[in-house]
């Protein structure tokens, strides 16, 4: 069994000498263990297991079918204990700057007037809501789930790409992940103290409850989704089935008196939290999009008063714009008086005129997107583009010079996926979920997402991408 390499990229499994890493050495030695044919018998099994679990996501504007399968490798990516404290001590900063920013910013606005990144970027920005200036969340927190996404470059470095704020999605694919690993590769867990995760919902509802503004009384939370033509639908349901919450439309919730009611078969029952899975914009037509059937209206009123919370807090996409991400080691000193314990990647802003000439003059060389899209969508990777499709970006880019940000392409890690019959690198990034209740607890693992297309760098399943169970290895005994 051959396990290739892509030059240039740090491997996650083999060292440069070609030596397989220790916390792989077993995994490697199993898998080889198997022959093709039952590998390709459990590959049919778990891709039968998705397909009856009905572990799906959408891709908008294709014209065969609303759902297709989440595709899953099962080659597991496995992280040791000390490289995960690194990463969960960084994580735990900088959602807690996070939460600290956008307190200020709806608040007192000392990190503008202090000069810490410049007031009008932050008014400029169109997740910046300023309908909520001075209204304060249940316990003062704006971010209750997020999904930060983590790189690692040619050095091996694990840098922050983008933090996701608002709505994060795929926590449900990485439950169902481990699951699915259980059931077809039982043999490969036994050597490993893999950290379990089946608590997230557990953990995920004492958050979103903790937030409840009525805490002398049994408090109610829901899960408002958009509806079955939903790209995250899965999720939606499948998180309010395992937390034991109900899951709604904006049509089965109803305001009354600035308190909100969930219609059901024995009458209206009062909802305490809501966890929004719709864009913000979505969320109210009296206060945002009034073309809006997807939202409550008067809820936000209802938010206003306090009578209760929406996680994530409406206005807290403007913490994960990629323009303010930008100034997060600036704002992870001002808040805590820290250096960054996580790296990121340097990044140009449209905002300045210099970097601006300079994305133009170099956007060939760049990977430059859109500061509030997501989903690998609205960017160009200048390195793969033809000249025709950067100067028509370029451009479009011109008529809003402050809606793009640039960075340099950062040559992702490998790990080792089967792909048609064999085992060849590709490229990976880490979504792990932190959730802000009581105290900021990271899930010890998260979404590893693959790019299964040869040579992609983009791993979103949007684009052709896929997923990987994420191992976290609990640390050894005096460890």
């Amino acid at each position: 069994m051959k396990w290739g390499q892509q030059a240039g990229a740090f491997d996650e499994t083999f060292e440069g000498s070609g030596d397989v890493r220790p916390h792989y050495r077993t995994a490697l030695q199993i898998l080889q263990g198997f022959s093709a044919d039952e590998i390709e018998r459990r590959e049919r099994l778990q891709k039968l297991s998705l397909l009856n679990q009905g572990i799906t996501f959408t891709v908008y504007g294709e014209k065969d079918g609303i759902d297709r399968i989440f595709p899953f490798d099962f080659v597991p990516r496995i992280i040791p204990a000390a490289e995960w404290r690194r990463i969960e001590a960084g994580l735990v900063q900088r959602i807690t700057t996070l939460g600290l920013f956008l307190l200020d910013i709806y608040g007192e606005q000392k990190c503008l007037k202090d000069g810490v990144l410049p007031a009008e970027l932050v008014y400029s920005r169109k997740e910046y809501k300023r309908e909520l200036l001075g209204v304060i969340p249940p316990r003062k927190i704006f971010t209750h789930i997020v999904g930060t996404d983590i790189i690692r470059d040619d050095a091996g470095r694990y840098l922050v790409l983008e933090d996701n704020c608002r709505c994060p999605s795929g926590v449900s694919y990485v439950l169902e992940n481990r699951n699915l690993m259980a059931r077809v590769f039982p043999e490969l867990f036994g050597p490993y103290p893999v950290r379990p995760i089946k608590d997230y919902p557990n953990l995920l509802l004492d958050a979103l409850l903790h937030a409840a503004p009525r805490t002398a009384e049994s408090p109610a939370a829901v899960v408002l989704s958009p509806g079955i033509h939903n790209s995250a639908f899965f999720e939606h349901s499948f998180l309010a089935r395992e937390m034991g919450t109900t899951l709604v439309e904006g049509r089965d919730l109803v305001v009354e008196d600035n308190h909100v009611f969930m219609r059901t078969t024995r009458g209206r029952q009062r909802v305490d939290v809501v966890y929004r899975r719709i864009d913000e914009d979505f969320l109210d037509p009296l206060v945002f999009r009034r073309d809006s059937l997807l939202g409550v209206p008067g809820l936000l009123n209802a938010y206003r008063q306090g009578n209760v919370a929406i996680a994530n807090a409406p206005g807290s996409g403007v913490a994960d714009d990629k323009a303010v991400y930008a100034f997060m080691p600036q704002l992870i000193k001002y808040y805590l008086g820290e250096d960054a314990r996580l790296g990121q990647v340097p990044t140009y802003l449209g905002f300045r005129r210099e970097d601006f000439t300079f994305m133009r003059e170099h956007a060939a060389e760049l990977v430059i997107k859109t500061t509030g899209d997501s989903g690998g969508y609205n960017m160009l990777m200048g390195p793969f583009a033809t000249r025709e499709e950067i100067d028509a970006y370029v451009a479009r880019m011109r008529k809003d010079p402050t809606n793009y940000i640039a960075q340099p392409l950062v040559e992702l890690s490998t790990h080792p996926t089967y792909v048609d019959g064999r085992f060849e690198p590709r490229r990976i990034d880490l979504r792990p979920f932190i959730l802000y209740g009581d105290t900021v607890r990271v899930l010890p693992g998260g979404l590893t997402r693959v790019a299964l297309r040869r040579g992609s760098y983009v791993v979103n399943s949007s684009q052709g991408g896929g997923s990987k169970d994420t191992w976290v290895l609990a640390p050894r005994r005096g460890g």
